[in-house]
């Protein structure tokens, strides 16, 4: 491993469709792979399209989901004022080890089509470096293609945010598209782990995480495809 550069990709989209609410990216979904990274002395640069603060999903910062990883980022000045300074997506580091797209509702709207992170991840997958995505961060795996066709979805078992936990959580109408129907028109074979429980897929090089209780694990699955474990 050449660089200890973990890229950490989030939205900068905060409008939930045209329901006047507010999205963003999902706050378990940074926290636990930016600790399990940093902790295992790897460094994590938070990327975003725009730079500066990235919107945080307001349904991430309720009580019910503020897992330990999301009170130690909160309560981390450090880890505060990358968020504050996210990198443009234009300024990422040329140098990293591996990539995570971190998820959130958000992610449906920019990351499919976000150009910069499409280049990242061919350039990932050129260099055989991992590649790992959570719950709505899957989306992100769409915007790479290669002679016509979607190399990181295209015959790869994965998995992301399913529809069924999408109705559950009443946004089949707000979402742009269906992740789980997107991937599998993409050539993936999609794995459902069961609606809102901790399921990981690991693939080669590529790792997917189901939803925000993923995130954790997806992210050892990373660090352990580079051999930090």
């Amino acid at each position: 491993m050449t660089s200890n550069n973990i890229l950490l990709f989030v939205t900068s989209h905060d409008a939930l469709g045209g329901t006047g609410n507010k999205t963003g990216f999902w706050y378990e979904e940074l926290a636990a792979p930016y600790y399990v990274l940093k902790d295992a002395g790897l460094t994590p640069v938070i990327v975003t399209p725009k730079g500066g603060r990235p919107p945080i999903d307001p349904g991430s910062e309720g009580a019910d989901f503020r897992t330990e990883s999301v009170e130690r980022f909160a309560a981390d000045p450090q880890a505060q004022a990358a968020l504050d300074k996210t990198v443009a997506a234009d300024a990422a580091p040329a140098d990293f080890a591996a990539v995570f797209l971190v998820g959130g509702h958000g992610t449906m709207w920019d990351f499919p089509e976000w150009s910069e992170l499409a280049d990242v991840l061919g350039r990932a997958v050129k260099g055989d470096k991992p590649v790992g995505a959570v719950c709505h961060g899957v989306a992100g795996l769409l915007g790479y293609r290669a002679e016509g066709r979607l190399p990181l979805v295209d015959m790869k078992t994965l998995t992301g945010f399913t529809n069924q936990e999408e109705a559950a959580v009443g946004l089949t109408e707000v979402v742009p598209f269906l992740l789980q129907s997107k991937l599998e028109e993409g050539g993936a074979s999609f794995s459902d782990g069961g609606a809102f429980s901790e399921h990981v897929v690991v693939d080669g090089l590529l790792v997917t995480g189901q939803n925000p209780v993923s995130s954790h694990k997806a992210a050892k699955s990373l660090l352990a495809l580079l051999g930090k474990e």
